[in-house]
């Protein structure tokens, strides 16, 4: 089992990056491995629209995405952070979240009918962490939304989304130990789901027996 968390932010020593990775620590059981991602160490670049995964489910665009493909499909869920930049992600992770766009399948005669391979495959989960230095959510403005929303349209079940206010300077979320306990309490959260569904597959597996 595994779970990656994917830092949208530049800053490495960030809130962003602290706050994601204090989810990924969250998860105590051992047969749960976890790995940190920072997309700003790879070059990524947004979907072109070309359709050339239709029938493959693969991306055609050669960058480092592709070094990401296999992780991410290998993983059992994702802890996705991002800063809000104007009301929204940073380019990082809507470039990142755009090309799961290959994970789609429509129907060929109709596009309102549609899957996706994560679906098919029987759904993964997400925990979703936005961050925003302002004092009043509205200014969040879409952040959270611009993750959870493809997420679920691509076949993870978002099991807690974490909203956090008033961080901007490095260092920031040490002093707000309600952020803190907030995406511990997801992190562990997601890890009960997925124990709750390993232990699930085991027994079914003595049903169908």
């Amino acid at each position: 089992m595994k779970v990656l968390g994917i830092v949208g932010s530049r800053r490495k020593n960030g809130n962003t990056a602290y706050l994601v990775q204090q989810a990924l620590d969250a998860i105590e059981c051992k047969k749960i491995e976890t790995e940190l991602i920072f997309l700003g160490n790879y070059n990524i670049r947004g979907c072109t629209g070309c359709e050339g995964c239709k029938d493959t489910y693969k991306c055609v665009i050669m960058d480092d995405m592709q070094k990401l493909y296999p992780r991410i499909l290998e993983a059992d869920a994702i802890i996705i952070g991002s800063p809000t930049y104007f009301y929204n992600i940073t380019s990082d992770m809507k470039a990142f979240i755009e090309r799961f766009y290959c994970f789609q399948v429509f129907a060929e005669d109709d596009r309102s009918v549609w899957s996706s391979i994560n679906e098919v495959l029987g759904g993964k989960y997400a925990v979703v962490i936005s961050i925003c230095e302002q004092n009043d959510e509205k200014d969040m403005g879409f952040t959270a939304e611009a993750m959870s929303k493809p997420l679920e349209g691509l076949g993870y079940r978002v099991v807690e989304t974490v909203k956090i206010l008033k961080l901007f300077k490095k260092g920031d979320v040490l002093q707000n130990q309600d952020a803190l306990d907030q995406v511990k309490r997801a992190g562990k959260k997601l890890e009960k789901t997925i124990r709750l569904r390993k232990e699930t597959e085991e027994k079914l597996k003595l049903y169908v027996e």
